[in-house]
């Protein structure tokens, strides 16, 4: 696909690849948000996921934390109506929230369908920067940047970047600037040691390193042909990740092939952002499990290619094989002009999960992996008073995760709405 200004959101996500990151101090960087008026809410009438099924029962919501039972004052009580509670959605992999796109409307569209915990895994800090400050708060979508990516000189996504700077598709960036905000090349320690004070200067959450094609990494590094199809060199990669948990800086890498996915764990990562477009062996996804490395989905980036005929067949074979293992995975889409419900849907048409498996790596791991040190991904006694109500229940037909009709986020209902949402509960 070319891209243009239309289509510019989409052809970033769909080339743009991703880095994502668990335990560090930096990885859980942004704070529960402080309520701004403490208040103690009461919800009747909802079944609430328990990670295994929904049970009815009365929960509260005091100074925005989950409580199963409460003596003192309640601020109001709120009927569910019977509806389905569980967890709010998350999103692991995209590309949204800054300037040059509607950062606004992506909020609300997030919020409108159930999606309050999101990571940007490749951003340019000049236009997230001014996103920032509406963001991560009860009222908004909490988000990860990992700022410019690193990769070779020439290296991927590097190619992308220059065609959209050169056509004054990136608000105030030419494509003078790319390199040095959308992405750090470098080839060597060397290089590494120059670049780090910038990548640092972008307050990354975490930091997204790149592989492409990693196995043909001394055939490809000098031959122009290979511009924006090539990576950095495993070696380098170890050397990223040193220097990033150092900092205390997670890793999330772009991966291709079985060789990038291999040699992205042997370096460390703390995350890989894509499913490879190649089937791993058996031995990768229990090394992935022993070292707690996530793996993102982003099935629906994929698209078949000469060599990849069918990426579902591929894609149904990865997550076997890391489900099977223990690994940890998270939903994510790298497609902006989709969200975490369509990923999630795909996911359920692949039929590698059954409801219950993908709902939990949905609204339990997904948003676990992105924000650790937070108590979320779950509608348990002491966390975060976070959740969405189903009109159905999505064990018995997974459509119903589209049925958004009540959301709260840290103790603050929530108005957002779209056509399909309906109308909150009304106070009791």
């Amino acid at each position: 696909m070319k891209p243009n200004a239309r289509t510019f959101p989409a052809f970033l996500l769909l080339c743009v690849s991703a880095a994502l990151v668990p335990p560090s101090p930096r990885a859980g960087a942004v704070p529960a948000p402080a309520h701004a008026h403490p208040a103690a809410y009461r919800f009747v009438g909802g079944r609430w996921f328990d990670g295994r099924a929904f049970v009815p029962k009365t929960v509260y919501s005091v100074n925005g934390v989950l409580r199963t039972s409460h003596a003192g004052r309640v601020d109001e009580t709120f009927d569910l109506g019977g509806r389905y509670v569980v967890p709010p959605f998350a999103e692991a992999h995209n590309h949204h929230f800054q300037e040059g796109m509607d950062y606004r409307a992506q909020v609300l569209e997030h919020l409108a369908r159930g999606i309050f915990y999101a990571k940007n895994t490749n951003s340019i800090p000049k236009l997230t920067d001014p996103v920032r400050p509406h963001l991560n708060s009860p009222e908004s979508v909490d988000v990860l940047f990992s700022g410019g990516g690193l990769t070779a000189p020439g290296g991927h996504p590097a190619q992308i970047y220059d065609y959209l700077a050169g056509r004054n598709l990136l608000p105030g960036l030419t494509r003078a600037d790319v390199n040095g905000q959308a992405y750090f090349a470098i080839g060597s320690g060397k290089d590494l040691e120059a670049v780090w004070p910038a990548v640092k200067a972008g307050r990354p959450d975490f930091i997204k390193a790149y592989l492409e094609h990693s196995e043909e990494y001394e055939a490809r590094k000098d031959d122009p042909k290979f511009y924006g199809r090539r990576g950095l060199s495993p070696a380098l990669l170890r050397e990223v990740v040193r220097k990033a948990h150092g900092d205390g800086l997670r890793v999330a890498v772009h991966v291709n092939t079985a060789a990038d996915f291999r040699n992205a764990l042997l370096a460390g990562a703390d995350e890989i952002a894509h499913l490879p477009l190649e089937r791993i062996n058996a031995g990768d996804a229990r090394r992935a499990a022993a070292g707690s490395v996530v793996v993102v989905t982003t099935t629906l980036s994929h698209r078949p290619t000469g060599h990849v005929k069918d990426p579902d067949e591929v894609h149904r074979h990865n997550l076997r094989l890391l489900h099977a293992a223990g690994a940890r995975l998270a939903v994510g889409t790298d497609d902006n002009n989709r969200t975490a419900v369509e990923e999630a849907e795909n996911l359920n048409r692949l039929g590698v999960f059954d409801r219950l498996t993908l709902l939990k790596l949905w609204v339990e791991d997904t948003p676990q992996a992105i924000f650790p040190a937070r108590k979320i991904g779950a509608l348990s006694d002491g966390y975060e008073a976070s959740f969405i109500t189903l009109d159905g229940n999505p064990l018995d037909d997974f459509a119903n995760v589209r049925r958004v009709r009540f959301r709260f986020k840290q103790g603050h209902p929530i108005r957002a709405t779209d056509p399909g949402a309906g109308k909150p509960p009304a106070p009791k």
